[in-house]
């Protein structure tokens, strides 16, 4: 199973996506270091990336999850994945569980502004709500709550107990 972590930046894609793959005991990748260079040097100078920019990111993401599908791996891709066409590169065939970590920008822009180390400059967090296509088919969980708390809600959606519950119920 691949699961895919969407949102906008802030959302906290990376700190559930590295929790949720812990619990699941699997592999977990973030996206932003997908981006080639250019993208980067876009972002960190709030240069919203179109959609051109995106196209060689988005081939690189399915190529890699075609390779943790062909692996027979299970694994946990944090990834903005902000619009239905993104999402459909993603997953052609329907072969991907997108979560998506839904929140307003009065709760995320706070966490941009505090966050350091990281190329996105939160001047973009606008641009980002502008493109977001909120998805039809996935599961949605909203960030209102601890990290913790938002991966319970993701697991008892995805139907999959963690290794450490079933190991718990022996």
């Amino acid at each position: 199973m691949i699961v895919v972590l969407m949102g906008v930046s802030g959302s906290g894609k990376t700190t559930v996506g590295m929790l949720l793959a812990a619990r699941l005991g699997c592999g977990f990748s973030d996206a932003d270091s997908f981006h080639p260079p250019e993208n980067v040097e876009k972002m960190h100078a709030g240069i919203a990336l179109n959609d051109d920019d995106r196209r060689p990111w988005l081939a690189a993401l399915r190529a890699a999850i075609e390779g943790w599908e062909q692996q027979g791996v299970d694994h946990v891709l944090a990834c903005s994945a902000l619009k239905q066409a993104y999402r459909e590169v993603l997953s052609p065939a329907g072969d991907v569980t997108f979560v998506y970590l839904r929140g307003s920008a009065d709760v995320i822009a706070p966490r941009l502004a505090a966050r350091t180390g990281h190329y996105m400059n939160p001047a973009l967090l606008d641009s980002q709500f502008a493109t977001l296509e909120e998805p039809r088919d996935a599961i949605v969980v909203d960030i209102d709550r601890t990290p913790d708390e938002i991966v319970d809600a993701i697991v008892a959606a995805l139907g999959r107990p963690s290794p450490q519950a079933s190991q718990a119920g022996t």
